[in-house]
């Protein structure tokens, strides 16, 4: 089990994953934005969610494992997740009453939370995690501390 507050006054990058999403190739490009920026005090946590399209027929251990062995996928994994409506987890309904317009419409949504715990902004599915406006926003962050 997760919890946020244990990586309080560093950034957090919140990515909701799905194994058999067509977007799945990104958890190779977030294993090289936390190979990237770990050492400089980023946190990277991937969320499995079955929300969109129930891409994610995995449970447990065996989530985590498929990314590695598929992708090199060396970031902490989260318990399988409800990340949207009124059963999702209370992180996701915090971000969504911070940031209505910006909230996951499919797998591999990105949510950068500051080092003060305030959200910075969702990124949608198509946003690569090596796109310079996400490595902006975290080299900003990083350097804030």
């Amino acid at each position: 089990q997760l919890s946020l507050a244990d990586y309080r006054g560093r950034p957090v990058l919140v990515v909701n994953t799905a194994t058999r999403c067509g977007y799945a190739g990104q958890m190779a490009t977030l294993e090289q934005l936390w190979q990237r920026y770990q050492t400089r005090g980023m946190m990277l946590v991937a969320v499995p969610s079955n929300d969109f399209g129930g891409q994610e027929p995995l449970e447990g251990a065996a989530i985590a494992e498929a990314a590695r062995q598929s992708h090199g996928a060396t970031y902490a994994f989260a318990e399988k997740t409800v990340v949207r409506g009124p059963e999702a987890h209370p992180f996701y309904r915090w971000a969504a009453a911070q940031r209505p317009a910006e909230t996951p419409r499919w797998n591999f949504h990105k949510y950068l939370i500051g080092r003060d715990g305030a959200l910075i902004g969702g990124y949608p599915a198509a946003t690569d995690p090596l796109s310079p406006q996400l490595v902006q926003a975290i080299g900003r962050e990083l350097g804030a501390g």
